[in-house]
């Protein structure tokens, strides 16, 4: 998991990535391919 400070570049890395708040706390997803994982906050 990469800690970002910013999320954009790491959603257009991948057509499988979504963007999720979970706890006051974004994250990029990915089910297809998990290394794509990203966080920030």
């Amino acid at each position: 998991m990469r800690v970002l400070s910013s999320l954009k570049a790491a959603k257009n890395r991948h057509p499988g990535c979504k963007i999720v708040r979970r706890k006051g706390r974004v994250y990029v997803i990915n089910k297809i391919a998990p290394r794509f994982k990203a966080k920030q906050g």
